[in-house]
């Protein structure tokens, strides 16, 4: 049985107990916030010693499921002030899950303002002083533990976490250990360097496969997945082709990019950064250390991801997906690749969430610090964030901190959180997952452009206002699937194929010895949506806060100039059951 481990950074004391149990097995998602729900206090401040920062492998993580390597970070967000999780992937989910491990629970807070780091392996958990990589960018810090470990995971913070800024995420390093990986989103980079813990180091030697309960069954059960997998045409062909940013041509077409600080629909410069530019460039115009179809995680299939190689041919950053092409892109007036690589390079080395990154520097553009497309002084201003400037601090600190410094009232925010690349005026259903979810704005959290902009499992119209239900659906989906340890894209496989959940479900009770049934899963995603909505109201959410911003619902959006007209009946309803 897998065990959770206890790390009290006040004391400096680590101690082991049991996974508690629920009616399924409880892992990923469903865990982190579990135990941040019950355990830490709705009302205290997210970078004090009452926070928790949970890191925890999924339920079938550790196995050969294809795509199941995901690792949950969870704990209240210094950005929202509400629950957060977010989700990696990388090497570490895989490792822990070898060890037996079901989470790490990180409380308490070092007293003396010292960086710690803490060794994981067979033997145990050690917790070790670790000034050598204080103030140390993830790339380099990646490199000295490599070095004094070997080939281990690494789970860590960049400066901007150090510094508690709140637009700081948690890195997961890679196979080629680049600290690419990140559970970006809601600020936890700074609840671990708040924490005083640098890093968390797995070595997995010795450590063996996540145990099955029947090993037949398991295996013809992950059969039906990834038969699933390799007949979708988005995951076996689209995604591993062109990566996450194909979805650039096909937003910009919908009208639903969000451009220049969602002022507009559709970006005129969309072709020099879209994914079919993105996959010449490295295939045929520069090749070298460049590589699409990379794999984020072991075992992953899909392999949506790449590494963008500068014009020399040597590696530049892995990865460029869609959420970092526009944010640091089309949404900042930016065309050029190299110039977005760059800038998510310094997001990575420095701990910076790539989406709060670029929102907040489009933010800044609106209030005439630099003019929009100014790529060099885009990427002058993250220098600024790693000298911990008071500009740099200003905009590491997220888009909602920077509009008040900056005076802008354009703010794409939901509950403190910067939206992701679908404007919601064009994409109402994904307009209601932000607006109600308990995560804040995230598109992870109910992905309807599933149904509404590609079609899978159904069309929905895009621009419909009845979309309450959609979204629950998708939101409860959201949360047991982050519960599993499976990536979220195999849904744009099992949405379409029956036979593909068959083996999500089947797979699980294979290896637990349980009988999940679609209803189940259903259920267990709507549990963990309701302890999360519950920890929320106990720290003070209102149905005010389940709400866009001002803007979208009054400024038209071109090409279509339509705005964000969902009744609020219709947003509270999403709960309302």
């Amino acid at each position: 049985m897998r065990k959770i481990i206890r790390v009290d950074m006040t004391h400096g004391a680590v101690r082991y107990e049991d996974v508690p149990q629920w009616d399924y097995p409880l892992g990923g998602r469903g865990l982190t916030s579990a135990i941040v729900a019950s355990e830490v206090p709705p009302s205290c401040h997210p970078l004090g010693p009452d926070n928790k920062l949970v890191f925890a492998p999924g339920v079938v993580t550790g196995t050969a499921a294809p795509c199941s390597g995901r690792l949950s970070v969870g704990g209240k967000s210094p950005l929202t002030g509400g629950i957060k999780e977010a989700n990696a992937g990388g090497l570490a989910g895989g490792k822990l899950a070898r060890l037996d491990i079901g989470a790490i629970v990180v409380e308490g807070q070092a007293p003396d303002g010292k960086m710690r780091l803490l060794k994981v392996d067979q033997a145990g958990a050690t917790l070790v002083e670790a000034d050598d990589l204080a103030g140390k960018g993830m790339y380099r810090a990646n490199r000295m533990l490599r070095r004094r470990f070997g080939r281990v995971a690494i789970i860590g913070c960049g400066p901007a976490g150090e510094m508690r800024m709140t637009g700081a995420g948690v890195s997961v390093n890679d196979m080629e250990n680049g600290p690419g990986r990140y559970a970006g989103r809601g600020g936890l980079g700074a609840v671990l360097g708040a924490k005083g813990l640098k890093a968390i180091v797995i070595d997995d030697r010795g450590g063996r496969a996540s145990p099955v309960d029947d090993r037949a069954a398991f295996r013809r059960e992950i059969g039906k997945l990834r038969a699933a997998l390799e007949a979708s045409a988005v995951t076996s062909k689209a995604l591993p082709t062109y990566g996450t940013a194909v979805c650039l041509n096909v937003m910009n077409e919908a009208g639903g990019l969000p451009t220049r600080n969602f002022s507009v629909g559709r970006f005129e410069g969309v072709s020099a950064v879209s994914g079919e530019r993105l996959n010449e460039i490295i295939t045929k115009v520069r090749a070298g250390k460049g590589m699409v179809g990379h794999r984020c995680h072991p075992g992953c299939i899909i392999r949506c991801s790449n590494v963008y190689p500068k014009p020399d041919g040597s590696a530049h950053v892995s990865c460029l997906e869609y959420e970092s092409d526009w944010a640091l892109g089309p949404n900042c007036g930016i065309d050029d690749l190299d110039v977005i690589a760059e800038l998510i390079w310094l997001c990575n080395d420095l701990g910076l969430d790539t989406i709060e990154t670029g929102a907040t520097i489009a933010v800044a553009m609106e209030g005439g610090v630099l003019p929009f497309g100014d790529g060099k002084g885009a990427i002058k201003l993250l220098r600024e964030v790693g000298r911990g400037s008071p500009l740099g601090r200003i905009i590491g600190n997220g888009c909602v901190f920077a509009a008040r410094a900056f005076g802008v009232t354009r703010v794409p925010a939901v509950k403190g959180q910067a939206m992701p690349a679908y404007d919601p005026r064009a994409v109402k259903g994904l307009g209601v997952t932000y607006a109600t979810s308990p995560m804040g704005a995230d598109h992870t959290a109910g992905y309807t452009i599933s149904r509404e902009i590609f079609g899978i499992g159904g069309k929905v119209d895009p621009f419909a206002t009845n979309k309450a239900e959609l979204s629950r659906k998708f939101q409860s989906s959201a949360a047991f699937i982050d519960s599993t340890g499976y990536c979220l894209f195999i849904t744009f496989a099992t949405d379409a194929s029956a036979t593909g959940f068959e083996g999500v479900l089947g797979s699980i009770n294979a290896m637990h010895g349980t009988s999940l049934t679609p209803e189940a899963a259903a259920e267990y995603g709507w549990r963990i949506l309701k302890l999360e909505r519950e920890f929320n109201q106990r720290a003070g959410f209102l149905k005010a806060h389940d709400r866009l911003p001002d803007f979208m619902v009054t400024e038209k959006l071109p090409p279509h100039n339509t705005v964000f007209d969902v009744p609020e009946r219709e947003l509270d309803a999403v709960f309302a059951v």
